[in-house]
């Protein structure tokens, strides 16, 4: 049995468990749900519970046409806003593209987390937006 270096094992689990903080209001149901579909895919998500959540938004340089209902950082390196779906949070942490951060404006019917029983789910699309504050579609749903 071939023992591979302890570089390469750390690295292995450092993937396994990517590292997510979520910023939202204590009272806020669907983002406690996108929470646990992150927690179900394998990320290791820590919560801060705020009233202030504009306070986030704003030290994290969330655009305010883009802004949703929580704010999250992933692996201490991109902003991921509101109800993005956890493949485009993969794709995200896959391709490392130069931007600040991933969007989902609004709370869009459908998306993770705002799943409504009896009710047809909304076309969205995942903004990405960079320091300058410019955007792009990163993916439509």
């Amino acid at each position: 049995m071939t023992l591979l270096p302890m570089t390469i094992l750390a690295a292995a689990r450092a993937d396994a468990q990517t590292g997510v903080v979520v910023f939202k209001d204590p009272g806020c149901g669907c983002c406690t749900k996108w929470v646990d579909l992150l927690r179900h895919e394998g990320f290791s998500v820590t919560v801060n519970e705020t009233r202030d959540i504009g306070s986030a938004k704003q030290r994290f340089n969330v655009p305010p046409s883009l802004q949703s209902c929580h704010t999250a950082i992933v692996n201490n390196q991109y902003v991921v806003e509101g109800h993005v779906p956890i493949a485009d949070v993969r794709r995200l942490l896959k391709n490392r593209p130069a931007i600040v951060g991933v969007a989902v404006p609004g709370m869009p019917i459908g998306s993770p987390g705002m799943e409504v029983e009896g009710a047809r789910p909304q076309a969205y699309q995942v903004i990405a937006f960079d320091r300058q504050g410019k955007t792009s579609v990163f993916s439509s749903h």
